[in-house]
């Protein structure tokens, strides 16, 4: 897979731009910002890294983690959700036109991979978290037809539109979901727990609406990935006030066995790193250092391709997938 199959860089640099602009416009008075302790591990030790967008991020000195801090409250976070010119842009130029492609290449293939490593669970009660257009949850339903799939969406027009699908949806964020009114024999969360406003209180409340021996699977950005480490403040991953929190897959297993889950399973599956700096050092003149340029000039695409392996699969991807089981 490529990166200009799933996404458009062009498209990407635009919805960017808006973001900047957004934020400018919505955060100006960052009196309100809160200083808060590492969403992984708690600690209160950090080095500031950079600026972004006029906000910060900093590395905690115990797990690594980076995150944004201070960061906005809640309710000032949802404005940029909710009526922003930067979101409008991202629905219909930038997901809307790449759909269908992200179905084939995202969608159906993560599906495949949850019905072979759950065979167990094809007839149980799945709930999937910010499930935005639904997609996720329509090929789901095609695999598992005995399933009860949930749609938990908060989103109106999300809602909305997943209804039209003829999905059941839960329109309500997960945080104030009742636990005696659901009990779930897996939740599913992608490309989410970077953007959460406070990551341990998802995760307690996910942990709750676990029925014994249930899981929990998500995804989300690995801070200690290759293409983030290598692009560090120019990586396009790094946009706030969205992406606030880049866990790594030893701090996400610190925040999820803090929490309660017995069995925390950690991969890298990421297959786009070698390609997206490439494509920032080709197309964007962004300079990733010596080796990486020498590569890129007299590598073959085999030894390109078997760099990618070994990134994933030791663990080096900045595309992150957790599976924490609830015992």
């Amino acid at each position: 897979m490529r990166e200009d199959e799933i996404r458009k860089r062009e498209v990407l640099n635009k919805y960017l731009e808006l973001v900047k602009v957004d934020s400018d416009i919505i955060f100006r008075d960052k009196s309100t910002f809160q200083l808060i302790p590492c969403p992984a591990c708690g600690g209160n030790h950090y080095e500031k890294q950079f600026e972004k967008y006029g906000f910060s991020y900093v590395l905690c000195s115990e797990c690594d983690t980076l995150y944004v801090n201070p960061r906005p409250t809640y309710e000032n976070l949802m404005q940029i959700y909710i009526d922003s010119p930067s979101t409008k842009f991202w629905v219909e130029e930038f997901f809307l036109p790449m759909a269908e492609a992200r179905r084939e290449k995202i969608f159906k293939p993560r599906v495949q991979y949850i019905a072979e490593k759950f065979p167990q669970l094809r007839s149980g009660i799945i709930g999937d978290i910010g499930a935005g257009f639904g997609i996720f949850t329509e090929e789901l339903k095609k695999i598992w037809t005995d399933a009860s799939v949930i749609v938990i969406e908060p989103s109106l027009d999300m809602a909305r539109i997943c209804r039209d699908k003829g999905l059941v949806v839960l329109e309500s964020p997960i945080e104030v979901i009742d636990p005696l009114s659901y009990q779930f024999d897996l939740l599913t969360a992608f490309e989410m727990f970077e953007h959460l406003h406070d990551p341990p209180a998802f995760a307690q409340k996910a942990f709750k609406l676990l029925k014994p021996s249930g899981y929990l699977y998500l995804t989300t950005l690995n801070g200690l990935g290759f293409d983030i480490q290598l692009l560090w403040e120019r990586s396009k991953c790094l946009t706030p006030p969205h992406h606030l929190n880049f866990f790594n897959p030893q701090s996400i297993r610190l925040l999820l066995e803090e929490i309660g889950f017995s069995s925390v399973e950690v991969s890298t599956p990421g297959q786009l790193d070698w390609d997206i700096v490439e494509g920032s050092y080709r197309l964007e003149a962004i300079d990733p250092g010596r080796f990486f340029k020498m590569v890129s000039k007299y590598g073959s695409l085999q030894a390109k391709k078997e760099l990618q392996s070994w990134i994933s699969s030791n663990n080096l991807s900045s595309h992150m997938r957790i599976i924490a089981q609830k015992i």
